[in-house]
């Protein structure tokens, strides 16, 4: 296909630096440029396109508003094609690169554990990781897939994408070994027993400020009255839950998967057997209708293969 309306690299290149700058003295300074060239190619960017990027003024050049918007996406244009093409030169043309937007402590506690695993089955494959929390439009940006958590009605309302799940989400109070002995009046020996739903109404809360009847929730699950469920230090993030919950501070509502370092090192171990079923579920996020490259399709088989054994699907 014949591209007859695209500008040329060095005339975007040109707009970019005059654009951040708003000055062609500056812009042509830093691309080792005369501010003639950097003219000429501003001039016959603005024909190519039939709008004007620049006003002029006695002191410069200001942009409109549609010099702005066409910035912007030149900046994000010309970022892109530098990576790839820096990839492709790291990669000698083998292998390839997934950029991936992810949901934090998913990535933090989940993903990055296994990321050597994926390195040595693909070496030729290298994962670039940038937190997304919410649903956003994949033309807008530069990543190939998301990995995102939400629940079956959140992800039918995510236009444009295809869906693949990887687990559900579970919740289990986990504390500390110390803090349960203590509540349990064990010796250490036996500290890592869970107690019953009722033992843990009796105990300091740990709560999630975006779940803020997550504990309320889990009680009525376990048909206990807790008068004190909504009672405890607020903590945002599972991560923070998880460092305070270590820290003897309280019982915090976390999903194992997210802290296998913690109970594996004994840190944390989980205070009731008792399970709090969540809507939530970790999805494979892709663009419908945009076939994958090599690389993503050996990391989406390779990361639905590790979720396999992380959980059963609700």
């Amino acid at each position: 296909m014949h591209r007859t309306h695209l500008p040329s690299t060095q005339a975007l290149a040109c707009f970019e630096a005059a654009a951040r700058h708003e000055s062609y003295t500056r812009a042509a300074q830093e691309l080792a440029l005369t501010q003639s060239a950097v003219s000429r190619q501003i001039l016959a960017l603005e024909e190519l396109l039939g709008v004007p990027l620049f006003r002029r003024t006695r002191h410069g050049v200001l942009l409109t508003e549609a010099g702005r918007q066409y910035a912007r996406q030149t900046a994000r244009w010309l970022q892109n094609l530098e990576q790839g093409t820096l990839e492709l030169m790291a990669h000698q043309g083998m292998g390839g690169t997934v950029t991936l937007a992810a949901v934090p402590t998913f990535a933090t506690r989940w993903l990055l554990p296994r990321l050597p695993l994926l390195a040595r089955r693909h070496p030729d494959i290298t994962v670039h990781i940038d937190v997304q929390t919410r649903p956003f439009l994949f033309a807008d940006t530069g990543f190939d897939a998301a990995i995102h958590a939400g629940t079956p009605e959140q992800l039918a309302h995510w236009p444009g994408v295809q869906a693949e799940w990887l687990m559900g989400e579970s919740i289990v109070p986990v504390c500390s070994p110390q803090l349960l002995a203590r509540a349990a009046r064990r010796g250490p020996g036996r500290a890592w027993q869970p107690v019953a739903p009722q033992d843990i109404a009796g105990l300091p809360l740990l709560q999630q400020s975006t779940r803020p009847h997550g504990w309320r929730q889990w009680f009525e699950a376990a048909g206990v009255p807790a008068p004190r469920a909504l009672e405890g230090p607020r903590l945002e993030l599972f991560s923070m839950l998880a460092a305070a919950a270590t820290q003897g501070l309280g019982v915090a509502l976390i999903p194992p998967l997210l802290i296998e370092a913690e109970l594996a090192r004994g840190e944390l171990v989980i205070a009731c057997a008792t399970a709090l079923p969540s809507e939530r579920g970790y999805y494979l996020v892709t663009p419908e209708q945009q076939p994958p490259s090599p690389a993503l399709a050996r990391f989406a088989a390779w990361l639905l293969e590790a979720a396999r054994g992380a959980g059963e699907r609700p």
